[in-house]
């Protein structure tokens, strides 16, 4: 597979496209938007993730000649239609909120503006990273809040695909993770990574002491020993032995982790190793975690739960038209542009049952009271934020793409730690309802929608 990710999407985006060039309607000017209908179950808030991967997805969205070749091979759409994908760059505007803001039911993730044509073929391939990103994130959120400044590891490549690892650990790190296991995700988005041995590494040695000797060796003393592949207490007796008093840290992977920490952290101080630290990392949850808040843990390692959303691996985001241009791009010799066209904007929204949107620009604002709190999320419909609210209020909505253009701030390493840096900023909006990990838990705030 070649670098394009052109046909990273569904094959109805692509018939759509060959049927509205067909009938003229391709140009038409309109506005898609990503928003979530609910949270996902017991989740208060949630947290935007994917935006900068979304952005480096579209600048390589071309449909080069291997692309077009199996698309004429399978007959996908006509020859004319193949013309204009040739051809196919974004040239519209993307805007909405920064990756690691706070996001909650209606909320305009995302809008893209551009041509019907330009547009379409984009839903797939960004509902397919914020779905996952943004589910792992806001899993990842709840367990930061649960282990109330410990760090985290993100431990979980093993248990999705491989790409979906490497998007789960630069989520995670944007949400308050401190590492990650993987190092695609540190190369690609410098997530700082981390590990030492599993217990493999301890069987395939004669004795635990021959394994704890070579890791040390190779190591130095600082490094973390993994001490339940036998017996936990003689572990930690065994890992102070060979390590001595500059031990960095003993991890356990199973077993009643409250009882063993508690006993293993008594083990240790005996010996006079005050400073080695405690990880833990079996099978761990928000919940799980939350329970461990009262042991002497001092870092958590977690996997299946967060690279599976903690029960929601998607986060149930859509990609909705909700306004066109009236008249624009109706011609018959419309296809072939972009699709300024004339007339006002019209509102378009879905009326199916359990699936209704709301039609019409959205521009969204944070209502806080006078502590900084946030109160409301306000989304005012086809017409501008008031002054009045600005005072008590933060605008949410930034320009990605302009005119085709990418922003690079949002992209790369440097977007990756301004997200983890905006998010750590805004969590501090939340009350302190929205930490709780109740079952049932509805939105923190309110989503409020203002039309003239």
């Amino acid at each position: 597979m070649g670098s394009s990710t052109a046909l990273l999407t569904d094959r109805y985006e692509l018939t759509m496209l060959d049927a509205a060039l067909a009938d003229g309607t391709a140009a038409r000017e309109c506005l898609f938007e990503v928003f979530a209908r609910s949270l996902p179950h017991d989740r208060r808030y949630g947290v935007v993730a994917g935006t900068g991967r979304v952005l480096e997805l579209i600048r390589d969205f071309r449909f080069g000649e291997p692309e077009l070749e199996w698309l004429r091979a399978n007959d996908v759409v006509r020859a004319s239609t193949l013309d204009w994908l040739a051809d196919y760059r974004f040239s519209g505007t993307i805007s909405g909120y920064r990756e690691g803001e706070l996001y909650f039911p209606g909320s305009p993730i995302l809008t893209v503006e551009s041509s019907f044509a330009e547009g379409v073929i984009l839903e797939t391939l960004i509902l397919s990273v914020f779905n996952y990103d943004s589910s792992v994130a806001s899993a990842a959120a709840r367990m930061v809040s649960a282990a109330a400044g410990r760090p985290l590891a993100e431990m979980g490549s093993r248990r999705t695909g491989e790409h979906s690892a490497v998007a789960a650990a630069r989520a995670a790190y944007i949400a308050g993770f401190a590492a990650t296991s993987n190092l695609e995700a540190g190369r690609s988005w410098g997530v700082p990574t981390m590990g030492t041995a599993a217990h493999a590494f301890t069987l395939l040695h004669d004795t635990e002491e021959d394994a704890f000797r070579s890791q040390v060796a190779a190591m130095g003393p600082g490094t973390t020993l993994l001490i339940d592949t036998f017996d936990v207490d003689a572990g930690a007796h065994l890992a102070v032995r060979v390590a001595g008093q500059s031990l960095g840290a003993v991890r356990l992977d199973s077993g009643d982790l409250p009882a063993l920490v508690a006993s293993v952290r008594a083990r240790l101080d005996a010996l006079g190793n005050t400073d080695t630290k405690i990880t833990v990392t079996s099978d761990l949850d928000e919940y799980t975690i939350a329970a461990l808040a009262a042991t002497p843990v001092d870092s958590y390692g977690v996997g299946t739960s967060l690279v599976t959303g903690s029960g929601s691996v998607a986060a149930g985001m859509v990609y909705k038209l909700v306004a066109h241009r009236a008249g624009a791009g109706s011609g018959a010799d419309s296809g072939a542009g972009s699709g300024a066209g004339a007339g006002e904007w019209m509102p378009v929204a879905k009326r199916s049952a359990k699936k209704t949107s709301i039609g019409g620009r959205k521009v969204p604002l944070r209502r806080l009271d006078a502590e900084g709190t946030a109160v409301a999320e306000v989304l005012y419909i086809d017409e501008p934020v008031p002054d009045a609210e600005l005072e008590h209020g933060r605008a949410l909505s930034e320009v990605f793409v302009r005119d085709g253009v990418i922003d690079e701030r949002y992209t790369g390493v440097r977007g990756v730690e301004a997200a983890r840096a905006h998010h750590a900023e805004v969590r501090e909006e939340l009350p302190a309802q929205a930490f709780r990990l109740a079952h049932g838990g509805e939105p923190v705030i309110p989503t409020e929608y203002v039309s003239a």
